[in-house]
């Protein structure tokens, strides 16, 4: 492991005042601001002007990852509030799209609110309705340690029909309001395909159709990724020194055409961090494979920086994933990242980044200066000196890397 030296989170603060935090989501999602950041020069621009602002046969990576209504609301018989928010399947399935198809019954890991009041043997219950019938919706402590919880119920809908009658969107915790109705749109992007996401691939929520139809013109092409947003991305970092963080680790699914697609174009840019973190996650899987590392498809967070005999280029990591996938006879690749950018690191995958702006003291800022170097402090200052809205339903940036 090559020597890391000390990441203080206190370097990567700034003053975000709550009225900077967006509430509510634009009336026009491509309305939203645009921050330019090239080389030390920053410019102001609108969302919908992004087309004419990239470079033709230039290739878009989008996150399409899907956010599932993951906020349950049990109340015990004392009218006491338990909220289940799910997080991640356990059993009979740890595969997200397997576990949302479970007709019965299922365990998740979740974040449960009022856990102290939950008895070990109390059964809580949701009445639901459809069409067709009504249904009851149980659920029990299956570990209490690790906030396990058992759901089950009969009809033989799947567990994703289950979730849409009862669960609610997981907004942000920063965002002080319930979701209603008009976030069940809102809080997705136009492109959201893959359910199992906890939270929103924020960056993607600028694009509409009508941008798309610009794109398409100018021959900016796009490729999708799938990375399923944790609720580790809500994580406040409680650590001094950032290498001691615990990085959530988080499903990524790449299919082979999507690997042909990044092997055919050089000028690549990611929408948001979570397809940046795909992405880089993607050329160390690579990488393992060359190495013939026993583990290939599990991205800890401090691998990047191991020490390499031989140094692969991002299209030959490509290519070991291409042969694996072709070899095996598989269309997708399933891994596991928890990979942690930072200062230092050296980006193999694109060459800019359109992303919101983020918390202070978070590994998204860090990610930020890792992209741009100290010159993120202007632009989060410039940001705030012109009203920007801030975090997920806030205003955009176009970051080209700094190398």
């Amino acid at each position: 492991m090559n020597e890391l030296k000390h990441i203080r989170i206190k370097d990567y603060d700034y003053e975000l005042p709550d009225s900077f935090i967006a509430q509510n989501p634009l009336k026009t999602r491509d309305e939203a601001k645009l921050l330019i950041y090239r080389q030390g020069e920053i410019e102001h621009s609108i969302f919908n002007k992004l087309p004419k602002l990239l470079p033709h046969h230039s290739r878009l990576v989008l996150n399409n990852a899907k956010v599932i209504p993951a906020r349950l609301q049990f109340y015990r018989a004392t009218g006491a509030k338990i909220e289940v928010f799910l997080l991640e399947p356990k059993k009979p399935f740890p595969q997200i799209e397997l576990a949302l198809a479970v007709k019965d019954h299922c365990i998740w890991q979740c974040m449960i609110g009022n856990l102290k009041k939950w008895k070990d043997d109390e059964i809580l219950t949701i009445v639901l309705k459809n069409e067709e019938c009504e249904i009851t919706l149980e659920a029990k402590l299956y570990d209490r340690e690790k906030q396990w919880v058992e759901l089950s119920w009969e009809g033989g809908l799947p567990f994703t029909e289950i979730l849409q009658l009862a669960g609610k969107l997981p907004l942000p915790p920063y965002i002080k309001r319930e979701a209603n109705k008009n976030d069940e749109t809102t809080y997705q992007t136009v492109f959201a395909k893959e359910e199992g996401a906890v939270a929103a691939p924020t960056a993607g929520l600028h694009f509409s159709k009508a941008v798309f139809s610009e794109l398409a013109l100018k021959e900016i092409n796009q490729t999708d990724v799938t990375l399923y947003v944790g609720a580790g991305t809500f994580a406040s970092v409680s650590v001094e020194n950032m290498l001691e963080h615990d990085m959530h680790a988080e499903i990524i699914s790449v299919s082979i055409e999507a690997i042909d697609e990044l092997l055919e174009e050089n000028y690549r840019i990611a929408v948001g961090t979570t397809s940046l973190r795909t992405l880089e996650s993607l050329y160390w899987i690579g990488v393992k494979l060359f190495n013939k590392d026993k583990e290939p498809f599990i991205i800890e967070k401090l691998y990047p920086y191991s020490d390499f005999e031989i140094i692969i280029s991002w299209n030959e990591s490509l290519e070991q994933i291409k042969k694996y996938l072709t070899d095996t006879h598989q269309r997708i690749l399933a891994a596991q990242t928890a990979i942690m950018i930072m200062p230092g690191y050296n980006f193999r995958s694109v060459k800019a980044l359109i992303t919101n702006f983020h918390h202070p003291k978070t590994t998204l800022i860090m990610l930020v200066a890792a992209f741009i170097g100290d010159d993120w402090k202007k632009v989060y200052q410039s940001a705030i000196e012109n009203n920007y809205r801030f975090l997920s339903y806030g205003d955009s940036s176009l970051l080209y890397l700094n190398e």
